[in-house]
């Protein structure tokens, strides 16, 4: 059973092919969507050696230049897929940013600056696709964003992207108001640890990997795979009864308050 035939939708994020938003590509198109795949245009480099390549894995022939930060740039990529698409089913975010400096010492010494840039691209860039994609949006279409636990815990490191994620995950649930009257439905998947090009910013995050894997309830950490497959659940029919809410991918670390005393003791010996 194919949950996706005759589904089309846009895909942004698809960096390299560890990328999440590669192994959400890659599950929709196994069950038969088909994808447009919007890309950062200061990748435009690497279009034709890493992005077209992963493009034709998944059986896309549309690639457009999307930039997250800028209004004009997102509104000309949903006119693009409604030329060629004429309306979609589903769009997937996958876009986030925070300067390097902005993750690391005392959250209170970001800058101004760094932290307009960081809920802009992170955060607001979701709210713009909604709008300028609302138009070609069909009945029962969803919307799939993603998170990470550090919207709601602090964790080293990870200082202004957790504020980013928090006014994320708002949204989500105010998108999901909006959109609510016409059947279509806003989600969000808070996802594990996984070794990304974005995660690869974060300071210490082998670290931060290996508590991951010794302390979740499932004792390893995800893979994009298991991501991908949840983001089918929500942007299928699958889950027409669910929206505004945020879906745990991350082998069970969320809900553990503390690892258990055998689990510290080994990390201790280590």
């Amino acid at each position: 059973m194919n949950l996706m035939d005759g589904k089309k939708g846009v895909i942004t994020g698809i960096a390299n092919s560890r990328s999440i938003a590669f192994g959400i590509a890659t599950e929709l198109a196994k069950h038969g969507a088909e994808i447009a795949v919007a890309y950062n245009p200061t990748f435009e480099k690497s279009l034709d050696k890493r992005i077209k390549p992963l493009a034709e894995k998944i059986g896309s022939t549309l690639l457009i230049p999307m930039d997250g930060s800028d209004d004009e740039s997102i509104q000309q990529a949903f006119a693009t897929v409604k030329k060629e698409f004429g309306s979609i089913d589903f769009l997937v975010h996958s876009m986030a940013y925070a300067p390097k400096e902005s993750l690391q010492g005392n959250y209170y010494e970001v800058t101004r600056k760094d932290f307009a840039s960081s809920m802009d691209i992170s955060v607001y860039s979701f709210t713009a696709m909604a709008r300028y994609c609302s138009d070609i949006l069909n009945q029962g279409a969803s919307l799939l964003t993603l998170s990470y636990y550090g919207a709601e815990k602090t964790l080293p490191n990870y200082n202004m992207m957790g504020v980013a994620k928090a006014a994320l995950e708002a949204s989500v649930r105010y998108l999901a108001d909006d959109f609510g009257s016409r059947g279509i439905r806003v989600n969000a998947i808070s996802a594990g640890t996984i070794k990304t090009l974005a995660a690869s910013g974060i300071g210490d995050f082998s670290y931060m990997l290996n508590w991951n894997e010794k302390t979740s309830l499932l004792k390893r950490t995800v893979t994009t795979e298991e991501v991908g497959k949840s983001a089918l659940y929500l942007l299928s029919d699958l889950s027409s009864g669910v929206t505004g809410s945020l879906h745990y991918v991350d082998a069970g670390y969320n809900v553990q308050g503390m690892p258990s005393i055998e689990v510290q003791k080994n990390l201790k010996q280590e």
